[in-house]
């Protein structure tokens, strides 16, 4: 089998009030964007090839869903909590943890952490 020629992953994020989201992004993340190529877009590299992109659209805005694995999914919920992201209940599926954010438009952050029984 070749290698795959795909070299990055871009979740796009349509919001309706860039301002007011790329600040809830900031306090999830940690840090302002790393890139912010144009008006109404803010861009964070969550992993070496993985971004996250807000970006003004009002249509679609509320309507995406982003799946961040972490390697500990009850870190990452302290970690939101500090600073204000309320992340709900941690649902475990045996294989699995989940747990979802919403973002001001109501996009959803699922945060999602393999357990041991998923590797076997």
């Amino acid at each position: 089998m070749s290698e795959p020629n795909i070299a990055s992953v871009v979740a796009v994020l349509p919001v309706t009030d860039h301002a007011k989201a790329v600040a809830w992004y900031e306090r999830w993340i940690g840090r302002a964007p790393d890139l912010e190529p144009m008006e109404g877009t803010a861009e964070w590299q969550l992993a070496s090839n993985a971004w996250i992109q807000v970006s003004l659209d009002p249509e679609p805005a509320g309507r995406t869903t982003v799946v961040v694995g972490v390697k500990d999914i009850d870190a990452q919920r302290s970690t939101c909590a500090a600073v204000d992201v309320a992340v709900g209940e941690v649902d475990d599926y045996g294989f699995v943890k989940t747990a979802e954010a919403v973002d001001p438009d109501g996009n959803k952050i699922l945060f999602v952490q393999e357990t041991p029984e998923a590797s076997q």
